[in-house]
């Protein structure tokens, strides 16, 4: 079999089925159109070999990685022209991805791992943006007049190692989303710009230390797929300005803004950082920290994934509450998915099939709108643990074939590798499996928080009690107000760990409590013989249960032995027996 060195050229249309179910004949006429009056001559005057036409994307071959860039950057521009004066739900948007590398023919085709990275770059770019690896970028510097964006290594599916990737400046959106109309599938993301950091501290080579910590938000916000981020080639535009926030927001097409700064004094550093809601004004959210410069690059990581970590949880926050005060008729999809969120959040019977109702409806509107599809999956997974269904089995294999219909429209969200997680831990008991996906959710993005606390109630179950600890740490660390079924996790481990006054601190660190947490409580107090504390503990534990229909149906040792292995589903029956013997001690049959 033949091969050869060749720059390839990746493009597909983004939101293509949405474009199908609005306007399908429209749609393919529009596309044929472009195809044949723009990408065509493009070709003849680049030298690219078309190698396949499939409908909705094209792939091509240039022997020029010059060549490659120089028309990918002139079909974007060809393509924002034919969509002047278009709705934004009509616009026809690609997103482009280009490789340098071996490729192996057989006949007019083209196979192998330099076709396989140009797919995954397009798979990931940027609405109307051109992403490009390193060799490509390589091969073209300063031979084109366009700039690049360096989006640093990361790792792409299917390919072994880790692929440095660019994206050029300035043209199209920087991860994953375009600034279109509200009624696009794609505006199913909140919108947000990072102002740099302003340096008070009078030393001009801190300015180093803010623009860094400023580039480092935005870029871990990125990670987060339902925001939609500017770019700090968009943001920095405004340096060392007084700015108008509701203008800047109106000129970047966005709805959040973060503004911070940064003052030295001796050996400390300050850093302030604001979230403003621009089109109100409204301050979302604010936090200091103030920190020991003595290891600066690791204070700069610390504050930028608490600040990131924070933000993404209160921007959501801030969405629900809008959602929940929209009229029925005026709902998106989006609002559909947060509104469903805050019922499953509950986690009683009726509020989970009420979140299954809105989840489903979300997907009615936006049929390929990953998010919707991981969040129904979600209803399936707290069915399968729950004692109110009568067919777990068939709640786990629903929640199963959503992770794989999630992976299907979005394999770069970190959501639907934890959904495969739980998929692979309930399911199929498979803790290796687990723990692959859920690493491969963390690498995707390391600030999500759901990601470290169900990696420390893996770690948990699995009997890895100190590793389970660290992951509910580090989810707390970030965002110390939010994520209280971390705390769960730890207070189960300390228990195993036979630390029964530090779970019981760690439980009082909780506002609201789950009622199972009651039962591990009332365990500490028995196993620390304090009869009385035990008994009461346990008293409240039945009520909370009998209050939220949610006990085993019959009081003897079986059920409650059925009832704990299902929300206590240790990989050592040890642990478990572990949990048993405490509660024996406190008073319940098991």
């Amino acid at each position: 079999m033949e091969r050869r060195l060749a720059a390839i050229l990746a493009a597909d249309v983004v939101g293509y089925s949405r474009l199908m179910e609005i306007d399908e004949a429209g749609t393919l006429d529009a596309l044929t159109s472009r195809w044949q009056n723009i990408l065509s001559p493009l070709l003849a005057a680049h030298h690219g070999r078309m190698v396949k036409l499939m409908g909705d994307g094209v792939l091509v071959e240039f022997a020029s990685a010059v060549n490659a860039v120089r028309c990918a950057a002139e079909l974007q521009s060809r393509m924002d022209e034919a969509n002047t004066g278009l709705a934004g739900d009509r616009k026809i948007l690609l997103r482009v991805g280009i490789n340098l590398g071996d490729v192996m023919v057989e006949g007019a085709d083209l196979y192998g791992e330099g076709v396989n990275i140009a797919a995954r770059l397009q798979s990931i770019a940027g609405a109307g943006g051109i992403w490009l690896s390193q060799t490509v970028v390589d091969h073209v510097r300063n031979k084109i007049e366009l700039q690049f964006e360096d989006l640093g290594q990361q790792q792409l599916k299917n390919i072994a190692r880790p692929v440095r990737i660019y994206r050029v400046a300035g043209i199209g959106a920087p991860g994953g989303a375009a600034p279109v109309r509200a009624s696009d599938e794609l505006s199913a993301k909140c919108s947000i710009a990072v102002l740099p950091f302003v340096n008070l501290s009078g030393d001009a080579e801190q300015k180093y230390f803010s623009d860094g910590i400023t580039v480092d938000i935005i870029a871990g916000l990125s990670r987060f797929r339902q925001l939609l981020v500017i770019t700090h080639h968009a943001s920095f535009q405004y340096r060392d300005e007084t700015v108008d926030l509701r203008k800047v927001a109106q000129e970047l097409g966005t709805r959040f803004i973060v503004v911070g700064s940064l003052r030295k004094a001796g050996t400390r550093l300050r850093v302030a950082v604001q979230l403003i809601e621009a089109p109100t004004g409204n301050h979302v959210w604010a936090e200091r920290f103030d920190r020991e410069m003595e290891d600066v690059f690791a204070m700069q990581d610390e504050i930028t994934q608490t600040i990131v970590a924070n933000i993404a949880g209160r921007i959501e926050e801030a969405d629900r509450r809008r959602a929940l005060r929209k009229n029925v008729e005026n709902l998106t999809a989006y609002d559909l998915v947060l509104r469903g969120r805050d019922r499953l959040e509950r986690g009683t019977r009726d509020d989970v099939l009420a979140a299954r109702a809105l989840f489903q409806s979300s997907r009615e509107l936006e049929p390929d709108y990953a998010e919707a599809c991981l969040c129904l999956g979600e209803t399936y997974f707290y069915e399968a643990i729950s004692s109110w269904t009568e067919d777990s089995d068939a709640a786990a294999g629903k929640l199963f074939a959503l992770a794989e219909e999630a992976a299907r429209l979005d394999d770069q969200n970190s959501r639907t590798h934890l959904c495969f997680a739980w998929a692979h831990w309930w399911i199929r008991g498979n803790y290796e499996m687990a723990e692959v996906q859920i690493d491969e959710a963390i690498a995707l993005n390391p600030n999500a928080l759901d990601n470290y606390c169900f990696k420390g109630w893996l770690s948990t179950c699995a009997g890895k009690l100190e590793q389970g600890i660290w992951c509910a740490g580090e989810a707390i660390r970030r965002a110390p107000n939010l994520p209280e079924h971390c705390l769960t996790t730890q207070v189960v481990a300390e228990y195993l760990l036979g630390r029964f006054d530090q779970a019981i601190a760690t439980f009082g660190r909780m506002l609201h409590p789950p009622a199972l947490m009651l039962a591990w409580i009332a365990a500490c107090y028995a196993n620390l013989d304090r009869a009385a504390e035990a008994r009461a503990t346990l008293a409240e534990f039945r009520a909370r249960l009998q209050a939220e229909r949610t006990g085993p149906s019959a009081d003897d040792a079986e059920s409650w032995r059925r009832f704990w292995s299902k929300r206590f589903p240790a990989k050592d029956p040890a642990s478990l027996e572990r949990l048993f013997d405490g509660l024996r001690k406190a008073g319940l049959s098991v």
